[in-house]
């Protein structure tokens, strides 16, 4: 079962850079995309391949926008996490879909970025709402896991948390030790969402002690080039399917004019659901 997320930045633009030959030619089972960021029925069809497809796009003109691409159609669909201050921005939807032999609940995240590390009104309130957003999708996490486990059903979780975990997560983790999206309490955050019994950072697990691999890196300058980047894009699963883990990092393009997104697709192959009961 080959399951992918990506943080597509606007899917019309990544459409016009390669996002189908990239979609067809990984042949994924499941995708998950963040900031789609278009009216649904303007999606390109080419970037839907024929695949089932949930979105949840929001209420927000050409921002956020959140998707699931499946090979078999949705059980059903969630979108939120029942907030309604962040609901409705296209933020979180939540399939449970029988796949490659596994049941399985599924949610793709675009967590709020948080705006920049200043002391101005504007700045400080985008932190304050990110943090907000992170304090009342933290039990959510707990019983979306809950419940799916109770029915039988293995939870991943993907997407963009905007959150560099560790120092391993980010390439200039000194010069960016005050930046958001690397401050101490969203690090505490995201670590204490994770737990042997709780949800795996599969990537993390299957790399345990390399840099990266970097999923986002700046538009701006080298930093592409130099491979000056940030791992936020994750694959968070309940421990019987990360247990299922046989690969899977980060597809980073070979150029920077082949590029399709800042963000680059986080793959991973798991074992077929068959023999996982």
């Amino acid at each position: 079962m080959r399951v992918a997320t990506v943080n597509v930045n606007g899917i019309r633009a990544a459409a016009r850079r390669g996002f189908a030959d990239w979609l067809a030619g990984r042949d994924c089972d499941l995708v998950a995309l963040q900031e789609v960021r278009s009216p649904a029925e303007l999606v390109p069809p080419e970037a839907l391949a024929g695949y089932h497809y949930c979105y949840h796009p929001g209420d927000r003109a050409g921002r956020n926008g959140v998707a699931l691409l499946s090979r078999t159609p949705p059980v059903a669909i969630r979108e939120g996490f029942g907030n309604a201050a962040f609901d409705a921005e296209g933020r979180y939807v939540e399939a449970d879909l029988d796949l490659c032999g596994w049941k399985l609940t599924v949610g793709s995240l675009y967590l709020p970025k948080g705006g920049r590390a200043d002391d101005t009104p504007a700045e400080l309130a985008r932190y304050r709402r990110k943090l907000r957003f992170l304090r009342s999708f933290r039990p959510y996490l707990t019983r979306a896991r809950l419940d799916a486990q109770a029915k039988g059903r293995e939870f991943l979780v993907m997407g963009d948390f905007n959150i560099a975990h560790t120092r391993l997560d980010l390439r200039n983790w000194r010069t960016n030790s005050s930046a958001v999206g690397f401050l101490p309490e969203e690090r505490d955050w995201f670590a204490s969402i994770l737990g042997p019994r709780t949800l795996v950072d599969v990537v993390r697990a299957l790399h345990p002690e390399v840099d990266g691999p970097y999923s986002w890196w700046s538009w701006m300058g080298n930093a592409f080039n130099n491979d000056v980047g940030w791992r936020i894009d994750y694959h968070l699963a309940t421990p019987t399917l990360a247990k299922a883990t046989i690969s899977g990092g980060t597809d980073r393009a070979d150029t920077y004019e082949a590029r399709m997104s800042d963000h680059a697709p986080v793959v991973v192959d798991y074992l077929d659901g068959s023999g996982s009961k």
